[in-house]
């Protein structure tokens, strides 16, 4: 993987990595998109600490491009606040916009990128669309799974955390999320789908 700091100025996209910020929800269901963020930093000594966009960010070389990381500090349902007003300040164009969610209608584990399309129930992707008045933006989706049964609540769900089993088969689809992104970047959406989506 090409990772590396790069000097401060425009970049050609943006990775933006959905969750909610707080102890609270730290490694829950919802907070995939953190997980991958904190994952690309601590494997290569990167920083993600700089408070623009209402986001966390960091430009860094991913992909062998200039990218700006992103973990909006918005709550998951406003992420868009984040997402609209770096891609205005950047005037990176939607289909430069990725963004790396939970997905529950996904098994635990299973990787899908997309290049577009609804947000199907997702409110962070839901506030993303809204925000750059489009749904064609690529997206990596990591699935947690649905909630064991029809009454479950589906709030308590996304933010409730992984069992130790269900943890191992995450970290790997964290990675796997991570080699997706870089793909879309270096080599397009429909290569990284080939890739992954199998």
């Amino acid at each position: 993987m090409l990772f590396g700091k790069k000097p401060a100025g425009g970049v050609e996209w943006l990775l933006v990595c959905l969750g909610n910020y707080g102890q609270r929800y730290e490694n829950t269901r919802h907070n995939i998109g953190f997980m991958a963020a904190d994952r690309l930093i601590e494997k290569n000594g990167l920083k993600c600490n700089r408070l623009r966009f209402k986001a966390l960010t960091e430009i860094i070389d991913f992909g062998g491009a200039k990218v700006l990381l992103m973990k909006p500090q918005t709550y998951m349902n406003l992420s868009g606040e984040a997402a609209g007003e770096a891609a205005r300040f950047y005037k990176v164009p939607p289909e430069r916009v990725l963004v790396i969610s939970d997905d529950v209608s996904l098994p635990l584990g299973k990787v899908r990128v997309r290049g577009g399309g609804s947000a199907g129930g997702h409110n962070g992707l839901k506030n993303i669309i809204a925000h750059l008045g489009t749904d064609r933006f690529p997206r990596v989706k990591v699935g947690v799974g649905a909630p064991p049964n029809p009454e479950y609540d589906m709030v308590d769900w996304v933010v409730g955390g992984f069992g130790s089993a269900e943890r191992k088969v995450i970290d790997a689809a964290v990675d796997r999320a991570l080699g997706a992104a870089e793909c879309v970047i270096e080599k397009g959406v429909t290569e990284a789908q080939n890739k992954f989506n199998g």
